[in-house]
């Protein structure tokens, strides 16, 4: 669907915002770009429109340069969504919905229909809010108004840059889980960026880590959260991994999980053990271990298992070197 092959970003100062990027992101999928600030993702998202011109490489939509397209049946094909949603104050949600739609000239019937449809489908009952004002909105609610904006000429691929970063924990969450319902009703061919790695490994069906204007690592979520390529992209996850694994329903690390079974003769190993529970998890485990050198682990009466420090620590931290459970 969209191309990239050998793509750089120049400045006149000769700095390169991007350099030699190559990749595919196909149709239909919801693909991911990440990374700190300043290593080129959002000049990425911008080159696909071409509000930022290439300085060298090409991009290609359809198998076809995009510099062979005119400029508005390029940018009608793509909608793009903003952090801040800049809704026109003067108009009501209604007109601000319809801008692109009327400048394609498209029958006001069949545009007021996909207006209450769309709003329909973030969860803005059109009765409601086609005629309220943007300032009547909240952030959120303004954000779903231009998500819809964007999805109104029905474009075949959607650009996202940052659309949440600026809302409260929950409201993000909840847009978030309204995205991810919404493209499975539209399946639309995705370009999204963010900083945020909980963000991407919930909604990336591939992510992109950048770092310096390069591509660091392209992968699932699971490629990222188990198999990062290099030490930037295992930093880069931090706690992170931990929203991975709740993506995945996998539960964290516990004592149980951790030990070792005891030997029919390990008695004398025992003697002196701290006893702990099964379900003890690693925040709560390391503070055991710090005091205790061996642990035992039980299970009600029963018990299941011993812990020595210094092995039980080794395998903690193989396992978050290899992104697994923690």
């Amino acid at each position: 669907m969209i191309s990239f092959e050998g793509v750089t970003k120049r400045y006149d100062d000769g700095r390169a915002a991007v350099d030699e990027l190559s990749f595919e992101v196909n149709k239909g999928e919801f693909f991911v770009l990440i990374g700190p600030s300043g290593c080129g993702k959002t000049t990425v998202l911008k080159m696909i429109n071409r509000l930022i011109e290439a300085s060298g490489g090409r991009i290609l939509i359809e198998g076809r340069p995009i510099g062979d397209y005119k400029l508005n049946e390029l940018r009608w094909n793509i909608g793009y969504v903003l952090q801040q949603i800049a809704l026109f104050p003067h108009m009501n949600i209604a007109e601000n919905v319809a801008v692109v739609p009327e400048l394609m000239q498209r029958p006001r019937e069949e545009t007021a229909k996909t207006v209450d449809r769309l709003l329909h489908q973030v969860g803005l009952d059109p009765k409601v809010y086609r005629g309220k004002r943007p300032s009547e909105l909240s952030g959120g609610q303004q954000q779903r108004v231009g998500v819809v904006r964007a999805l109104a000429a029905d474009p075949d691929i959607l650009l996202m840059d940052e659309p949440f970063s600026a809302l409260d924990p929950v409201t993000r969450e909840k847009l978030q889980n309204d995205l991810l319902e919404l493209q499975r009703s539209i399946r639309k061919t995705i370009v999204f960026v963010t900083h945020d790695m909980r963000e991407a490994l919930k909604l990336g069906d591939r992510i992109c880590v950048m770092n310096g204007g390069r591509i660091v690592q392209i992968g699932t979520p699971d490629d990222i959260l188990h198999r990062p390529a290099t030490h930037f992209v295992r930093e880069f996850l931090g706690d992170a991994a931990e929203s991975g694994r709740a993506r995945e329903g996998l539960p964290p690390l516990t004592a149980e999980d951790l030990a070792d079974p005891l030997e029919p003769d390990g008695r004398l190993t025992a003697e002196g053990a701290v006893s702990i529970g099964a379900d003890t998890e690693i925040g709560e485990l390391l503070w055991h271990l710090a005091a205790e050198e061996r642990l035992l682990v039980r299970r009600g009466d029963d018990v299941v298992g011993l812990l020595e420090r210094e092995r039980t620590l080794k395998r903690i931290a193989r396992e978050f070197e290899e992104g697994g459970r923690g």
